[in-house]
């Protein structure tokens, strides 16, 4: 037996969860928001004790892991410096994948990305290097977003580019939001009592992607090389013709550092609706106020979750259930609605009182008759990264 923290690392956040494995009995969860501010919200939760909250000012990572340790201890669970190991969940590195013993090497792999992944990779191995520091006696150990999709078919893997740009610059397609896609796609075959589903998986929220799934296995997903791509993201840009990126900046002048700003920070939903950020509640806001751009941007969304359904129903020949899940995909009625609306010809057809009712919690919401079957299943990828981080520490793959 042996305690696993997993840590979920933003550029101004701190969140995790500690498990008891191999039982997969959580202990504890928290987290610390707006690091480096003037205030940060922090919040833990004991299992079996009251959840304790407040604001301190936290004026780096470091300062708010130590006042998570401290509050752990107060609660009688032990030092981080006897945790088995710390399981983080980095979306990708340079001819790397799997779960991995995050090391120099591995860290410097990561590091070779930071061109693709801007806000993604850099705090992660910020995090990284500053818990080995802190806890050199225990292993950092990753799952990496793209794990779970290293056996793709060649065909969902490839671009129309120059062939030696695949095999040579490594330009290929791959896929994120792994984790997710894994714990809802196991928990629906645990569910049915089987492996053999055709499944296709809704991550959606704050970034969003979905997956089609086979016999448990990924073979192919709406992802491009990276978390810019794919469905309209908050603030980032998803499908985008590579061309007109080059006219922005060759012809209208905008340069390409600017463009690649407005793509990855004021793009998706957040560009499309001319709002502050992209959170689909001030969208629903906004359009409840009657603002039209907010209303397209709802529509594009929506069209594009659809469009990759009917891609996978074709790749699947058929599905035997369709899985929202993620902040959006559990908890927004009307977007479900609206993504199922119409596809009855396909075999689905959602049920609008079950529907209703399934708002963050597991929930069979098709109708009885429908032949594809619709689940709400809140996702946790904290307890696949647990479950690979122990796997790792046993010697397995």
């Amino acid at each position: 037996m042996g305690k696993v923290l997993v840590a979920n690392i933003g550029t101004t956040s701190f969140k995790f969860r500690l498990y008891e494995m191999p039982g997969e009995q959580m202990l504890a969860k928290g987290g610390a928001e707006r690091i480096g501010g003037p205030e940060s919200p922090w919040r833990i939760e004991i299992c079996g004790s009251e959840p304790k909250a407040g604001a301190s000012r936290f004026g780096d990572h470091e300062a708010a892991i130590k006042h998570m340790e401290a509050a752990m201890l107060a609660g009688g669970l032990p030092s981080f410096h006897e945790l088995a190991a710390v399981g983080f969940k980095p979306v990708m590195a340079k001819d790397i994948s799997g779960t991995q013993v995050l090391n120099e090497p591995v860290l410097k792999a990561m590091e070779a990305l930071y061109t693709l992944l801007p806000a993604h990779n850099p705090p992660y191995v910020k995090a990284v290097r500053l818990f080995r520091r802190l806890y050199p006696e225990v292993p950092c150990i990753g799952t990496f977003e793209t794990a779970f999709y290293d056996h793709l078919p060649t065909e969902a893997t490839r671009f129309p580019v120059p062939l030696e740009w695949q095999e040579k610059l490594g330009i290929r397609r791959t896929g994120f939001h792994g984790a997710s896609h894994r714990y809802v796609t196991e928990r629906l075959a645990e569910i049915k009592g089987r492996k053999d589903l055709r499944i296709i998986s809704c991550h959606l929220g704050g970034s969003s992607s979905v997956c089609a799934v086979r016999n448990g296995l990924s073979v192919d997903s709406s992802w491009g090389m990276t978390p810019q791509s794919g469905l309209p993201q908050n603030n980032r840009v998803g499908d985008f013709d590579v061309f007109a990126a080059i006219y922005l900046i060759r012809d209208l002048g905008l340069g390409i550092d600017e463009v690649e700003r407005q793509l990855s920070t004021n793009a998706g939903l957040k560009g499309m609706a001319g709002l502050a950020n992209g959170d689909m509640r001030d969208v629903q806001a906004a359009i409840a106020a009657g603002n039209e751009n907010a209303r397209t941007a709802l529509g594009v969304f929506t069209q594009s979750i659809r469009n990759y359904i009917g891609r996978f129903l074709v790749t699947l020949n058929g599905a035997d259930a369709v899985i929202f899940t993620a902040g959006i995909g559990e908890n927004q009625v009307e977007l479900r609605a609206a993504v199922g609306a119409n596809l009855d010809f396909c075999g689905l057809q959602l049920d609008p009182a079950a529907n209703a009712a399934a708002k963050a919690v597991e929930a069979k919401i098709s109708a009885p008759g429908s032949r594809i079957e619709a689940w709400v299943i809140p996702t946790n990828e904290e307890i696949v990264i647990a479950r690979c981080a122990w796997t790792k520490l046993q010697g397995k793959n």
